[in-house]
């Protein structure tokens, strides 16, 4: 399971659901800024109030690292 925490606001975070879209991935979309316990649940995972987090089956991936993000989707 994929677990985006984003805001509207946030660039990062609109190339990062596009990203996955494109590549055929399926994912929550979380905005943090009108869910404030998405918002603590993403501050205690991450340790980082910055967005994009992403949750990829527990493994936390902070800002679009689209190098990591690859490498736990297996993408090529």
């Amino acid at each position: 399971m994929i677990k985006v925490y984003s805001t509207l606001a946030c660039p990062y975070c609109f190339t990062l659901k596009e990203f996955l879209e494109e590549k055929g991935f399926e994912f929550e979309d979380i905005d943090i800024s009108k869910d404030e316990d998405a918002l603590k649940e993403m501050v205690q995972k991450s340790k980082q109030m910055g967005v994009p987090v992403v949750d990829i089956d527990g493994q936390i991936v902070v800002g679009f690292d689209k190098e990591k993000i690859s490498k736990l989707l297996n993408i090529k």
